[in-house]
């Protein structure tokens, strides 16, 4: 038998108890394509801001990025869970817990039921009615840091880097405490909402325009959170990089 009628009879089988198997290619899927990506502008160094338990750095290696990991995380369980999960991985660090935005010092952070959608911001009803799992349990004070400031402790004067930031709203605030980070980063990834889900956050249209002004274009955008009812999209995943 050759391959390809093997694999035909491996998916058909599947098929009979409802799974679907598919021949794996990079390019079929968002992170696989970002690892295309990276690869493509030499990537060497991914800041992971707003970590959680370190899904997406994860999701990242088993896609192919072989390079250097960073990941920020300011809630206790988190951070923990973070630590646990990278113990194996040379190249992933994980950095002192604290939340990443526009000054030093403390904040309040507040806690989701589905830890994802924790934020230094209020959530608002359009994100609770639309993900209820996602609603305020509790809240931690944690430390609070720049980007800027922490990064000294990574950069070296070769460094190709990448900045993923997923922090829930709070992605401006992160911003403003990375203007160095931004002359010399290769590309980002934002998590952008295209409505207010969090008080006081800035949309899609204001943070690509920032961007756009610093000399970077959207390279891909991806699906990410959807009101179930209407199907409207609420959130995307955004990457860019230096034109």
């Amino acid at each position: 038998m050759n391959t390809d009628n093997f694999e035909s009879l491996i998916r058909r089988a599947a098929n009979r108890i409802g799974i679907d198997i598919r021949r794996h290619r990079p390019e079929a899927s968002d992170i696989g394509r970002l690892s295309l990506m990276l690869a493509d502008q030499k990537v060497d160094l991914v800041f992971d801001v707003g970590a959680n338990t370190g899904q997406f750095a994860q999701s990242l290696r088993k896609a192919g990025y072989t390079q250097q990991m960073i990941s920020f995380e300011p809630l206790s369980i988190a951070h923990a869970q973070l630590l646990h999960a990278s113990r194996n991985d040379s190249k992933w660090d994980i950095a002192p817990r604290a939340a990443i935005g526009d000054r030093e010092g403390e904040i309040e952070m507040h806690i989701a039921g589905n830890s994802v959608s924790s934020s230094a911001l209020e959530m608002l009803d359009t994100h609770a009615d639309a993900a209820p799992g996602s609603s305020y349990i509790g809240s931690e004070h944690v430390p609070l840091s720049q980007l800027d400031t922490l990064a000294c402790n990574y950069l070296k004067p070769e460094t190709r880097l990448f900045v993923k930031i997923d922090t829930q709203g709070y992605e401006d605030r992160v911003l403003d405490g990375a203007t160095e980070i931004l002359r010399e980063a290769r590309g980002l990834q934002l998590e952008l909402s295209l409505v207010p889900l969090y008080q006081g956050q800035k949309l899609f249209d204001d943070l690509v325009e920032r961007l756009r002004t610093l000399g970077f274009s959207i390279w891909a955008i991806w699906p990410g959170f959807c009101e179930p009812h209407t199907g409207r999209m609420l959130q995307v995943d955004a990457i860019f990089f230096r034109d």
